[in-house]
């Protein structure tokens, strides 16, 4: 095979013909780093590469194949791994010029599950630092272009791991999610970003242990390729208090469904959420053909009153618990993201918190009542088309002023605190001709139901230009964008 045909296979086929040894592993990481080498000047998407020890794992990988061993989920796979995500013995900065130099010593539990799965960790992927909003720019890396206009936003906070899978510079890639970090750049980059249950994918390291609203999850170029990885992912973890047990083969065995006996509800903005006027006319219009290949698509609405005041209370607890001790130091440590928000954590009180966690709780029992009554929901997963990225955020929605940096992912971040397993599915372009992905949400903790669903949907948007994954044009990406550099102050250590 060709280098170039190499990448674009799909991480299920190649891990397929590894095993059959019709693929080496060490060809396919080499096509990978040659991927890399070409584009990502063009969109900025990584941060460390660790490309030396990854081709020494490769050959490991190939050796094994070679010998007949057992082999892994993820055997001899090369991947990505998101900047928030701990790597033992590769540079992880959080995209923080206070972490330019910060090796871990070990793997987070994520980590370490891909990697005892087979998986050959080659990259990290860009963040915003320490993942504060929507838009992947940081001082120590710069910032990461959209692969079909590499001046715009990629989305964040998982922005580098989208745009890497847009094009083909990865099979697969990790991202992590608090108010949409897998799902936003997913929909602007035209891949699949899951958000799973709390607790499937376990986390050693978050600091609100109880806390639902962080997870991390698989992104992929199609429905089964996440499955792949989600299911290498997930496994109960002690330390990790929400943790729980599940059925592993309902994710490595997927049931088959007729795309025409789904009940769906769909909304636009779930009666809370800004969205742009013109996005929404792309939602309707792709909501009439998706109406045709299932039995029910009807709207839905639900009382959502108090959600955004809920977030901002639940989300600025995690800044205050993480940034305390820094912020206490020296403030200007801190980006103004990161800043903001923990200022704002500790101006509240603790009737703030009681409130907000009552509210939650109704809210919560509310939005299982409307799950249940259909396979899935369906939204916008964003809220507006790609900006530029040296917007932080947009200011306004329909000419409406935005009260703060992050409500323009309210579809997200509403989602999020219902702690219901969503993904965004590429569904063609929006009126400005940039993807398009549509937020799919399942029944509470019914993750491997909603892969189901969602890989049927997939199936059946191929078969339609206006549904079907849009692809960059790779033509396009072969010469440097300098201004996607141009916020870093100093080389990092890598």
């Amino acid at each position: 095979m060709t280098q170039d045909s190499l990448v674009s296979l799909s991480a299920v086929q190649a891990r397929r013909l590894i095993g059959e040894r019709g693929v080496s592993p060490v060809e396919l990481l080499q096509a990978c780093i040659a991927r890399i080498e070409a584009i990502n000047p063009a969109v900025n998407a990584m941060a460390a590469t660790c490309f030396d020890r990854a081709l020494d794992e490769a050959r490991r990988a190939e050796a094994a194949v070679m010998r007949g061993d057992p082999l892994g989920l993820l055997h001899g796979l090369p991947l990505g791994v998101k900047d928030l995500e701990e790597t033992a013995g590769v540079l992880t900065t959080y995209g923080s010029k206070l972490y330019r130099a910060n090796v871990p010593s070990e793997d987070n539990a994520m980590v370490a599950r891909i990697r005892a799965a087979g998986g050959i960790l080659t990259a990290k992927t860009n963040t915003p630092e320490m993942g504060a909003g929507a838009n992947t720019r940081n001082e120590v890396w710069g910032a990461t272009g959209n692969p079909f206009a590499p001046l715009l936003n990629a989305g964040g906070s998982s922005g580098g791991s989208a745009a890497a899978l847009a094009t083909d510079m990865l099979p697969l890639c990790t991202g992590s999610d608090m108010g949409g970090s897998l799902r936003i750049p997913a929909a602007l980059c035209g891949v699949v970003g899951m958000r799973p249950s709390p607790g499937l994918v376990p986390d050693d390291r978050r600091q609100l242990g109880w806390m639902p609203i962080n997870v991390s999850g698989p992104m992929a170029r199609t429905i089964a390729d996440a499955r792949l990885l989600l299911a290498a992912q997930a496994g109960f973890d002690a330390r990790d208090p929400l943790g729980y047990e599940f059925d592993a083969h309902a994710f490595t065995h997927p049931r088959r469904m007729d795309p025409a006996k789904l009940r769906i509800g769909y909304t636009e903005d779930f009666g809370a959420c800004a969205v742009d006027d013109a996005s929404r006319a792309t939602f309707r219009t792709k909501i009439d053909k998706i109406a045709r290949h299932v039995a029910v698509c009807e709207p839905v609405s639900i009382d959502m009153d108090g959600i955004d005041r809920c977030f901002d209370v639940i989300r600025a607890q995690h800044f205050v618990a993480q940034f305390m001790e820094t912020y206490q130091r020296d403030p200007s440590l801190l980006g103004p993201n990161t800043r903001a928000n923990y200022e704002m954590g500790v101006s509240m009180t603790l009737a703030d918190a009681v409130w907000a966690h009552k509210t939650h709780t109704t809210l919560y029992r509310r939005f299982q009542a409307l799950t249940q009554r259909y396979d899935a929901i369906m939204s916008p997963t964003v809220s507006v088309t790609p900006f530029p990225w040296s917007q932080w955020h947009p200011e306004a929605i329909n000419g409406k002023t935005l009260d703060t940096y992050y409500r323009w992912v309210g579809l997200t971040y509403l989602v999020s605190l219902m702690t219901n397993p969503s993904l965004s599915l590429p569904c063609g372009v929006d009126h400005a001709g940039m993807p398009f992905g549509i937020q799919l949400i399942g029944q509470a903790r019914a993750d491997a139901a909603l892969l189901d669903i969602a890989e049927a949907l997939e199936t059946a948007f191929a078969a339609d230009s206006a549904l079907g994954r849009p692809l960059p044009n790779l033509r396009e990406l072969r010469e440097p964008v300098e201004e996607l550099k141009s916020i870093v102050t100093s080389p990092p250590v890598r």
